[in-house]
């Protein structure tokens, strides 16, 4: 009978996993670079892990995304006995929130880092740092080349009742519009031109550096950057909106008429429970500047269903807000009580399981339908699209109201085009189907 042998994992290899949002991957991107600017053979989100290092970038947000988290280090952890992979490493937020009890229960981990000192693993790895040239933004892309997320802040001054993030990341800090735009100058040399500004709070950037919020001013920097074709902007806040940058989205051509907003609510009732600042009217008001300011502009929100003092009478209203409204882009979830925020603190989580999952469905379902009749609208309509991949029978592309991953794709048929789609450039395509989440669209013919 032939042995089997017992698999090693390389030398100077690592493979990166990030779990949760498009600000952990960036970080996960800096990462990467350091190590492979010290020799390291690198890979993100490998279908297996077989490395000689393995580093998680964890979510600590929600239940689910905390849960997964823990699923994927147990996973690795399986792994690592079985011996494909050599050391663990898990950072990130997660990691943070519990640095304290995580390691007692999971001593198989070689190192733990929190959010912020994760830059001091290539040094405990190698025993060596980096040679000190690399700008702090430098990367490896996993998005691209031909687009990718800048962050510009970490942390919230917010303190919203449901959420943990302030907890985790603490204070906003903002990065100076100079190092944001050499950061975006050095990105479009390398061949980026879709550019994703994110933060946790988008509407306050500036504040803690000059006094005054700057969001507009630091836009306006970037879209006169030549090679810049694309900005778009994830995720503002609702109360103390920074107005003066709907200008800046209306006169420049490269500022995708998008706005990432998180709502969560409209009813005074749970928006007073949730901290939020603002009252219903108020967020009507805001909406209806925007859209105004802003002639075509798609707005993704997210709203929550079951937080603390909604009754039937709330959701009632937070159902006819989106048939109001009509978002273009929509999210949502159910309201889960998070440790040491201000509702588990002062809040009794008193709306049923079932009855926010079941909220949850209906307020969905209304959106699948709004969404339908949005997209139904674009047939005949011509979109500048951006080709992101290809499978058998399409090429997939997004236009401008479309961000990576979260919004509706456009299928280009392979059928029906003139000659092939390259990845990461433009084309103008027609629209002919329409579905909730996709279209359907052809190459324009020239007129």
């Amino acid at each position: 009978m032939k042995r089997q042998t017992k698999h090693t994992p390389r030398p100077g290899t690592l493979d990166v996993i990030t779990m949760g949002c498009s600000k952990n991957l960036v970080d996960s991107e800096r990462l990467m670079r350091m190590f492979a600017d010290a020799g390291f053979e690198v890979r993100h989100n490998p279908e297996t892990p077989d490395a000689a290092q393995v580093v998680i970038n964890t979510c600590g947000f929600i239940g689910d995304a905390k849960q997964e988290s823990i699923d994927m280090i147990l996973e690795c952890l399986e792994a690592k006995k079985a011996g494909r992979i050599g050391q663990l490493s898990v950072m990130g937020c997660l990691a943070e929130r519990y640095r304290r009890e995580l390691p007692a229960e999971l001593p198989e981990v070689d190192r733990w880092y929190g959010k912020f000192d994760w830059t001091a693993l290539l040094q405990d790895v190698t025993c060596k740092g980096g040679d000190g040239k690399a700008s702090p933004w430098e990367r490896q892309l996993t998005t691209g080349p031909h687009f990718a997320y800048v962050k510009i802040a970490e942390g919230c001054d917010r303190f919203c009742g449901f959420c943990a993030i302030p907890l985790i990341t603490g204070r906003m800090h903002s990065r100076p519009i100079e190092e944001i735009a050499d950061e975006v100058r050095s990105l479009v040399e390398g061949g980026t031109h879709e550019f994703n500004i994110i933060a946790q709070d988008l509407s306050s950037y500036g504040k803690d550096i000059y006094g005054h919020k700057a969001l507009a001013e630091l836009v306006q920097t970037l879209a006169d950057i030549p090679g810049v074709e694309w900005l778009r902007l994830h995720y503002a806040y609702p109360s103390d909106f920074p107005y003066d940058i709907l200008p800046v989205m209306a006169r420049n051509a490269n500022v995708c008429k998008y706005l990432d907003i998180a709502l969560q609510h409209v009813s005074d009732n749970v928006l007073s429970n949730m901290r939020r600042h603002i009252t219903g009217d108020e967020t009507r008001q805001l909406l209806d500047r925007i859209r105004r300011e802003v002639p075509g502009i798609h707005i993704r929100t997210t709203l929550m269903t079951g937080y603390p003092g909604e009754g039937e009478k709330e959701f009632g209203e937070l159902m006819d807000f989106v048939r109001e409204q009509r978002f273009e882009r929509m999210g949502a979830f159910a309201y889960c009580e998070e440790e040491d925020t201000y509702a588990a603190r002062n809040l009794r989580d008193e709306v049923p399981q079932e009855v926010k999952e079941e909220r949850l469905d209906r307020l969905m379902e209304l959106q699948e339908q709004i969404s339908l009749e949005l997209q139904e609208q674009k047939i005949g309509r011509t979109l500048r699209v951006v080709c992101d991949s290809e499978d058998e029978e399409f090429y997939v592309c997004r236009s401008e109201f479309d961000s990576p991953e979260v919004d509706p794709e456009i299928l280009v048929s392979k059928a029906g085009a003139p000659c092939p789609l390259e990845r990461g450039k433009f084309y103008d395509v027609t629209v002919r189907e329409a579905y909730p989440f996709e279209l359907i669209a052809e190459i324009a013919q020239d007129r």
